[in-house]
């Protein structure tokens, strides 16, 4: 968050200031998913751009790898990242109607080893 503050190209931000429906495939039902961020940036052509952006390890961007057994472990990550395509799809849907881009960052986009 003090990136967004001392960046200079950023012109907005916010955290888990808005909210998307999804339906979870989990259980069926519609459930709200607040993204991690709104940031809205000039880019270095003067263009505007506005991101909602989703902070994640990146274990959990990819199915789980299946076990010779099913463990609780493995169900539970596999709910998980389940959910979180539910999420995701239902997000770029809402980004791509409102002219926003949806993006998912890890450790990899954020440079953290």
């Amino acid at each position: 968050m003090r990136y967004c503050d001392l960046t200079q190209n950023i012109l907005e931000w916010g955290s888990e200031e808005m909210y998307v429906w999804y339906r979870s495939p989990v259980d069926n039902k519609p459930h709200r998913y607040f993204p991690d961020f709104y940031i809205k940036v000039q880019e270095s052509s003067g263009k505007i751009k506005k991101y909602i952006i989703e902070i994640k390890p990146l274990r959990q961007t990819a199915p789980p790898a299946k076990p010779k057994r099913q463990t609780q472990g493995y169900i539970r990550e596999a709910y998980e990242y389940a959910k979180n395509q539910a999420k995701w799809e239902a997000a770029k849907e809402w980004c791509l109607d409102r002219g926003y881009e949806f993006r998912v960052f890890t450790e990899k986009e954020l440079g953290i080893k």
